[in-house]
Formats: structure tokens, sequence, C-alpha cells
């Protein structure tokens, strides 16, 4: 458990205070990209980097966040249990860590192991009444490989792959490995027109601060029908919002889908747990065989959802590291030149909230603009999710990605990890992306390196 009352108060008050100190040195300087996360940074190397509420966080404040960590951490079991029963009857995992790994990044799974941190969408042909993906019949929209007993698992799923072998210009060359799905052993067959889209869990910091960019920010950064003609056409995704009952500018997911922090946690406790609450009051194996068909009350209170929710809103975002290093400078020029800022935009500016001074007016450094962009066929899972088609995708923020391997002990990149390092990741760029990658091609072994340095950096 990272946060355990009494030990880590002082351990808290300990690393607040010297985070402060730092933060105070630099404030002054608010263009300075050391402060990723505005006056929410902190200066953490190590393997914890990812799990640090915020800096400046008030006694009450700090307090839910506490207990937020303790709901991220819970193991959920068999109803009925005197602590956290509910799981099932269908699920992924059986807590938020087992998935956010140090609330950092997932991967897929190593040959003969089970789905751990990766998980799949599923949906019929078509649109719900939302306008969102139809849900697959006898699967629902998403599938789990685990089952409570007496119940059976929709399916198990095995990954091969094949490989491309491609080249940089100066002739080096490079392996793309293919992600290739095998569903086995579902417990009824699956309908025709079966669409599915694999998806690792993203991480968890910072995304209070996203979540405080001004809507108007976002959509000023659009460009749909590409009206500039630079290649680039980003467009914003609008979700359902289960509690406004209307569509909603979506801000998280790998496609941008869901519209609120609260709303994607509790989306997650009911699909990856098959936790109910007051935002997904049935099972989700409702109407399937395995549902027991009681309507039970909710399994996650609105307290402990908002806690948990609060908990991802209040991880602050590690700072840069060498970013003042020739190479790492270098290796910046070479990824604006690149276009790559086109879309993973440096910097952002979170709206004034007087209610929540924490994250209100700071200029944050994420590198990623919140919209949809066409990454090309290669990319594309052939799946439409309310506004985004199979081949778009959110940009992802950047920051902390240089720290991915020392906190998650992967380098693993990517909507489903099929990339296994960052100039993969690169080289997997297509339509919109495609130009960057061409310009990235054509670089020489030194400046391919110091644009790895700077993303490193980051």
């Amino acid at each position: 458990m990272k946060l355990k009352s009494s030990i880590l108060g002082a351990c808290i008050i300990t690393c607040t205070l010297s985070s402060c100190t730092k933060n105070d040195e630099l404030l002054q300087y608010s263009e300075n990209e050391w402060l990723s996360g505005g006056a929410q940074t902190v200066f953490d190397q190590g393997a914890g980097a990812f799990s640090h509420p915020f800096p400046y966080l008030s006694g009450d404040k700090l307090r839910v966040h506490e207990i937020g960590d303790l709901g991220f951490e819970a193991t959920f079991v068999t109803a009925p249990a005197p602590l956290n029963p509910g799981l099932g009857p269908v699920y992924n995992n059986v807590s938020c860590a087992s998935c956010h790994i140090a609330d950092g990044r997932g991967r897929p799974p190593y040959p003969g192991e089970q789905m751990k941190s990766l998980l799949i969408r599923l949906s019929a042909p078509g649109t719900d009444a939302t306008g969102g993906p139809l849900p697959l019949p006898g699967f629902g929209g998403q599938l789990q490989q685990f089952a409570l007993a007496g119940r059976v698992p929709e399916a198990t799923v095995d990954i091969l792959h094949t490989y491309l072998n491609r080249y940089f210009d100066d002739g080096t060359g490079y392996e793309l490995a293919v992600p290739e799905y095998q569903f086995l052993n579902p417990y009824i067959p699956f309908p025709a027109g079966m669409q599915f889209s694999p998806r690792v869990a993203p991480p968890v910091f910072g995304l209070g601060l996203l979540e405080a960019v001004p809507e108007e920010t976002i959509l000023a950064y659009a460009d749909e029908h590409d009206a500039d003609g630079d290649g680039i056409s980003g467009k914003p995704n609008y979700g359902y919002d289960v509690i406004k009952q209307r569509p909603v500018l979506g801000r998280f997911g790998w496609k941008a889908a869901q519209p609120t922090l609260k709303q994607q946690t509790a989306g997650a406790y009911h699909e990856d747990m098959g936790i109910t609450s007051s935002y997904f009051p049935y099972e989700s194996a409702y109407g399937q065989p395995q549902d027991d068909g009681l309507q039970d009350d909710s399994e996650l209170t609105d307290s402990l959802l908002h806690a948990v929710t609060f908990y991802v809103q209040t991880l602050a975002v590690p700072a840069r590291r060498n970013a003042d290093a020739p190479k790492v400078m270098e290796g910046k020029t070479i990824f604006m030149n690149a276009g790559c800022g086109s879309c993973h935009r440096p910097s952002m500016t979170t709206g004034v909230n007087v209610a929540f001074p924490e994250i209100s007016n700071q200029k944050i450094f994420p590198y990623s603009d919140m919209l949809l962009h066409d990454m090309g066929s290669e990319l594309s899972d052939n799946r439409g999710d309310y506004l985004a088609n199979g081949n778009e995708w959110r940009t992802p923020p950047l920051w902390g990605i240089g720290l991915t391997k020392l906190v998650n002990g992967h380098n693993y990149y990517l909507h489903d990890g099929r990339a296994r390092s960052l100039m993969e990741a690169i080289m997997w760029h297509g339509g919109e992306g495609a130009a960057s990658r061409d310009y990235v091609k054509q670089l020489s072994a030194d400046d391919r390196a110091k644009l790895i340095a700077f993303l490193e950096s980051l």
C-alpha cells in the first residue's frame, strides 16, 4: 500500500516540504518546462514518481486523497464479504491498482501470461441510443476473461505476432511487431460482425490538470477539415455524460470518449471489476447467463467513488529530467521541426477555479492537444467510438513517458502496447503522423538519438 496513515502522514509532510522548496525556486519562471504539472509538479525520479499527491494540497483534501488511494488499491472479492464485496460475476481484474500499476502504464501480456493490464473492448456494428458503440450480444462492451466460481469466463485471449522489417533512410533496419488476437474458448459463439479494440491501461497521474483545461482551449486546437492545409486535422470527440444525459466533450480514454474523470472511474469499476455504482447500476453481465438477476444496491458508494476519483485528480506530475542538457534541447528542436508538436502540443493553461485553487490557472506541459487524429490504417482498430472512427486516436500526453521503464518495468507504448520502444512508437505513426514519421526516418542516427533523449526527459 502506497499510502498508510500515520507513517505516511510524516512522509507526505517531508516530501511535500521538499517539493515546495524546489517548486518555489522555479515557479518564478512561468515558461519553465521543468515544471510539467505547474505548481503540482513533484521532483522524484524513482519508482514512485507517478504516485505522489499534489504538493500543494490542503489537509482535508489530502485526507480525501489518502482515502481514495486506499480505494484504488483495494482488492474486491466475491459477495457476501465484510470488506470490498461485489466482484464479478465476470471481470478483468480485482483492483484499480492491478491494471494501473504504480499509477502508470499497462502492457500486453508476455507469452503464456493472462492479460493483466490490457483489455479488449467489444461491439457490434452500429451505435447504441447514445451514439456510442453497440454492445456485442452475449458479451457486452468489454471482454471479461475471468469469472466467479460457478460462472464461466466470456473467453480467453492469445496474442501472436508477425514482424515487419523496415529501414531508416541511412539503411539502418528496424522491426515492427504486429499483434494478432485469437479469442479462445468463448462461452457462447461470438456473433457475426464482432468488432474489438485492444487497449492497455494508461497512466493516471496529472488527470485532474487535464480535466481543468477549458473546453474552449481544446476546441481552439481543432481543425477537423484541415482549413490551414498543414495536414493536421484534429477533431474533438463527444462522449455521453450519463449524469447530464447528453453528449459532452470527451477528454479521457484512448478515443477521448469519456467526458469526466468520475464517469471514467465508475466505468472502470463497472467493466473491469463488475462493481456497480449510481453511474452504472446494472452488472456488466446484465442480460447474460452469468448475471444472477438480482437488483442489488450499488456495490460502490458515492463517497468512495468520489474519493477514488479525487485520488486520480490529485496525482502530481513528475518534473522533467535533464531538460537543459544540450542533447535534449537539440532533440526538442528536432521534435518540433518534425511537426510532432502539432498534435503533441507542449503546453496548456488550466482554467481559473476558485473552488479548487490547486488546479487553477496552471501552465502545464502535457504534450497533447486532447483531440482525435487519424493515425492511419496500420493502427486502426476498425471500430467506432462516438465520433471517433477506427483510424482515430486521442493524442496521448507524453509527460512522464521517460520514466516508464523505471516505474513500470517495461517500454511498451501505443494504445495496445505493440511498440517496444519510443522509436518503434514513432515509426508506427501513419495518417496525420506520416509526415513526422518520414521526417524522423531521414534523420541521422545521431539526430534520432537526440530525439529519443528529449522524449526520455519528459
